[in-house]
């Protein structure tokens, strides 16, 4: 490892120093005194490491020969997922003290799976790609359980885990077809034999299991089945962890292995893609209808959203990749609103889950549900808000790559899941009188309510440069592989598998 090689992961390696003294300091001086005070110390390693990332100025930069890449792609991501990460762990510091759920162990492995996502994203080999997904996946399988004497948390977490594993072993299945077929685990490998015109049909179902295995950390049906189990089940700060950063960081995960992968054959993937957030979008839309539960109504709102985000891939473009990118950053932003007023939601002290609870709650506190109702409506796709120009640009990237057909399929999908959203907005404007449902919210919890529904709102005026920075991070990834250039990491090194590719006949 060279010098250049520590300063690209440096990131990642500050967060990996952090997780590992913080693990010393929470086992040596005291598990339940010191961990209110190690996830705020994790809120803030998270927002420094977000400064490095986003404000670092960095060039374009591989390392590790190829294996990790660090452009403006994976910064991109980076960002995203390190403030959504903050922002639910700042959020839920109240909740789990107030319910004896707050341990020390919960940010640290919080911290583990960020360290997990950030290099999935920038991954440049199939075995970083693998090493990412699996430190990302193992510390949410422990997260979903974290709640030992809760029945539901338990098989939530054990049902994960099982999933999970099933999916990880297709994911690897299918990359050991693509390395023994294209020669090489390097993207830079697999495209460079793909563009001598070797894609063979091992290939292809290397590239089909692949994308399996991926579309189950995105629960993109019909790989969706463990969503509403795990959201429901699990502690409800875990459940907004999940819907944010996890999702940002498998999207963009397919993005860079479609395109710095198997860019020259986006016919053949395209299709993959198209049908998955079809089946996505439907799915979602309709069966997040018949929910009581405000968390499996989230679940299903999840996997009907990443239908949408799967939408811009398809379209294959530099267009489609911006427009995925703007859609994820506006619903990581979403998700942290809409979980900031779910925490809050109680009765006599225990937690609140069900919608017909929400009855009449804008007649006590009327601020809390205009904030809500903006919510509601940007995840629903009603302009003005943000999340309308979201769906919007998903859809135009699908039909300026000639694909009209998946738009009207999402305008569909739209009009359907629109009716669950504007529902809780009923529920709480018009709804009959019940027992009702307090709304205990920490200043933290107020202000994570308060200025996504806000964003929502003044976003439609300006995106807050997050579309120019989405558009400058979507051509670092296509343009290259459009224009055909190749990537400059060096191959040579490592082994024969790391050489020129020479396919298998």
């Amino acid at each position: 490892m060279t010098s250049l090689d520590f300063s690209t992961i440096l990131p990642e390696a500050v967060l990996s120093g952090y997780a590992l003294v913080a693990l010393l300091v929470g086992a040596y001086l005291g598990k339940d005194t010191l961990a209110k005070a190690l996830l705020w110390a994790t809120v803030a390693a998270f927002l420094v490491v977000a400064a490095m990332v986003g404000l670092g100025g960095r060039a374009d930069q591989p390392a590790f020969y190829g294996m990790f890449i660090d452009d403006g792609f994976s910064r991109f991501a980076k960002v995203v997922m390190l403030v959504a990460a903050s922002a639910v762990l700042a959020m839920s510091a109240d909740y789990m003290q107030r319910r004896n759920m707050l341990r020390f162990e919960f940010p640290i492995i919080v911290t583990l799976s960020v360290i997990g996502m950030m290099i999935m994203v920038s991954a440049g080999d199939l075995l970083t790609l693998y090493m990412g997904l699996e430190l990302q996946s193992l510390a949410l399988y422990v997260v979903a359980a974290m709640r030992r004497d809760s029945a539901r948390s338990s098989e939530a977490g054990l049902k994960y885990f099982v999933l999970g594993s099933l999916s990880s072993g297709l994911l690897l299945y299918g990359a050991s077809l693509v390395y023994g077929f294209a020669g090489s685990t390097s993207f830079q490998g697999i495209i460079t034999t793909l563009n001598a015109g070797h894609l063979s049909l091992g290939v292809l179902f290397g590239l089909v299991f692949m994308l399996v295995g991926l579309a189950f950390k995105v629960s993109a049906v019909p790989f969706h089945m463990w969503t509403p189990d795990v959201y429901e089940g699990s502690p409800t700060p875990v459940t907004a962890f999940f819907a944010t950063a996890p999702k940002v960081a498998a999207m963009a995960l397919i993005a860079r292995l479609v395109f710095d992968a198997f860019g020259h054959v986006i016919g053949d993937w395209s299709q993959i893609i198209a049908a998955l957030a079809v089946m996505s979008m439907f799915v979602g839309s309709i069966a997040g209808i018949g929910q009581t539960n405000i968390k499996r109504l989230m679940a299903y709102s999840s996997i009907a959203h990443m239908g949408f985000a799967l939408v811009g891939l398809a379209a294959g473009s530099a267009v489609g990749v911006q427009a995925m990118l703007i859609y994820m950053t506006i619903y990581a932003v979403m998700n942290v609103g809409s979980f900031a007023f779910i925490l809050s939601l109680e009765r006599d002290g225990a937690p609140i889950t069900d919608l017909s609870a929400l009855n009449r709650f804008a007649w006590s506190e009327p601020t809390k549900a205009l904030a809500v109702l903006v919510l509601m409506f940007s995840l629903a796709g009603v302009p003005p808000t943000l999340g309308f120009f979201a769906k919007f640009g998903v859809l135009n990237a699908a039909v300026q790559s000639g694909l009209g057909w998946l738009a009207v399929a999402g305008v569909i999908a739209s009009v359907i899941g629109a009716f669950y959203y504007l529902r809780i907005v009923y529920y709480m404007y018009f709804g009959a009188e019940g027992q009702g449902v307090t709304s205990r919210m920490s200043p933290v919890q107020y202000l994570a309510l308060i200025v996504p529904a806000a964003a929502m709102v003044i976003g439609a005026v300006s995106m807050f440069g997050v579309d120019a920075a989405a558009g400058r991070a979507a051509e670092t990834l296509v343009a290259p592989v459009l224009a055909g250039d190749q990537p400059v990491a060096a191959m040579a090194v490592g082994g024969a598998d790391n050489a020129e590719p020479k396919p298998v006949e």
